[in-house]
This record gives structure tokens, C-alpha cells and sequence, in this order.
């Protein structure tokens, strides 16, 4: 059950180690800390991923800016509570950490493949300079009957057909996670900067009933990378 739990939710990342670590917090003794890695985009820009890791992991007291790794995990969620409301953070959540020499131009530097359930109905929009979008957000099941809350964006065609889906549909998921920096308005006189993270849609399908089903019988997970 865990094995197949952990292919419905696949994530690898490759960049450079950009802060210091911060604790998170501790289970069974094992310590867990927080990294930024930079990842380079195809166009000059990039995204600053926040990235979970173990102590078991990496040496998290040492400062490690500047090195280069290759992250394997899962993208996770959880709610914080913060000015009456809940907020949903989202990492990468580091199962195996290997350090780089470089990152070669053709490596697929950050690639992610969901497989989970529409929980919100998709929000359909147009740019002003009429480019489509539609924005899902997916849960992921995790084991022990926890769950990962996922924003997802998709553009033209994509969100064309994302816009039909309905809550409660299997989807399957293929991109990249992204940051995005926006301005949030805290009263009337102050303006806060933030970044969001979602996963930018590549490729989507739903998965019909029939197939899901026989896939639950013969226990071969679908959609891996």
C-alpha cells in the first residue's frame, strides 16, 4: 500500500542550494530543516523551491550555499494558521539528496507527476490578452489517511479541457513546479510581498472509473515518469 502511495506523487528537482538550513521540527527524534534551491527555467529565469530534508539526509549544520543537488520526493502540503485564517504551505519533500558537479543543459531539472482527485471546481479564465487558464486544485493521497492540497495552473488547450473536470474526478498530472511572487494587501496601508508555488500543467488526462478499477485490481500503478 505505502510503495503505491508514494507513486502517485513524484517530484525531481536539480538547482543550487541558495540559504542556510531553518529547523522545521522533529519526529521520533529525526530532525527535519528547510532549504531554498534555485532552479533554472529554460527561458533566464528560475524558481526558488522550498525543499524539506532530513538531518539524515545532509549535514543540515553546515551552510551549503552554492552546492549543486538533485532532490527525488514528494510535494507536500500543510495548512498554517496565521492572521484568522488558514494557509497552505507547500515544499518538496527531499527522500534522496545527491550533490552535482553541474547541471547539464538538457537535464530535466524539475519535473513533477501527480495522480490525485479534484477537490475544488476548476476556475476558468481569460488574460486580457485572451490567453485561457484554469486553475485546479488536486489532492493527493498520502498513507495513513492523510492528503496533499496541490494548486495547479493550466494555459490553452489545457485549460480548455481542465475547465470540464468535475470535483471528485481522478486526474493525472505532468509539469513542473513553479514560484510566483504576488503583493498581498494587509490593510489599507500595507502591502506585503509573497510567493505562492503551483504546479505549471504540462500535460493532463482524466482517469475514467473502468480504468482506475482494473488498475486497483491488478495493483499496477499508472503514470509514473
Amino acid at each position: 500500500m505505502t510503495d503505491k502511495v508514494i507513486e502517485n506523487n513524484q517530484v525531481t528537482v536539480m538547482g543550487e542550494i541558495v540559504s542556510k538550513f531553518t529547523y522545521s521540527h522533529e519526529i521520533f527524534g529525526e530532525g527535519f530543516f528547510m532549504v531554498d534551491v534555485k532552479v533554472q527555467r529554460l527561458s533566464e529565469s528560475f524558481d526558488i523551491i522550498p525543499v524539506m530534508v532530513s538531518e539524515r539526509l545532509l549535514d543540515t549544520t553546515q551552510d551549503l550555499q552554492g552546492s549543486l543537488i538533485c532532490v527525488n520526493g514528494q510535494f507536500r502540503s500543510y495548512n498554517r494558521h496565521e492572521e484568522r485564517r488558514n494557509k497552505l504551505v507547500l515544499s518538496v519533500f527531499a527522500r534522496e539528496v545527491e550533490f552535482l558537479d553541474q547541471v547539464e543543459e538538457s537535464s530535466r531539472t524539475n519535473q513533477i507527476f501527480l495522480d490525485g482527485y479534484i477537490c475544488k471546481e476548476p476556475i476558468y479564465r481569460k488574460t486580457p490578452l485572451g490567453r485561457e487558464i484554469a486553475d485546479l486544485l488536486l489532492a493527493v493521497n498520502r498513507p495513513y489517511g492523510k492528503s496533499d492540497y496541490i494548486p495547479c495552473i493550466c494555459w490553452g488547450r489545457n485549460a480548455r479541457y481542465a475547465s470540464n473536470f468535475k470535483v471528485g474526478e481522478r486526474c493525472d498530472i505532468w509539469g513542473r513546479i513553479q514560484s510566483r511572487e504576488y503583493m498581498k494587501k494587509l490593510d489599507e496601508t500595507t502591502v506585503e510581498k509573497r510567493v505562492a508555488f503551483e504546479v505549471s500543467v504540462s500535460k493532463l488526462e482524466l482517469i475514467s472509473p473502468e480504468l482506475a478499477a482494473s488498475e486497483q485490481m491488478s495493483g499496477v500503478p499508472q503514470g509514473a515518469f
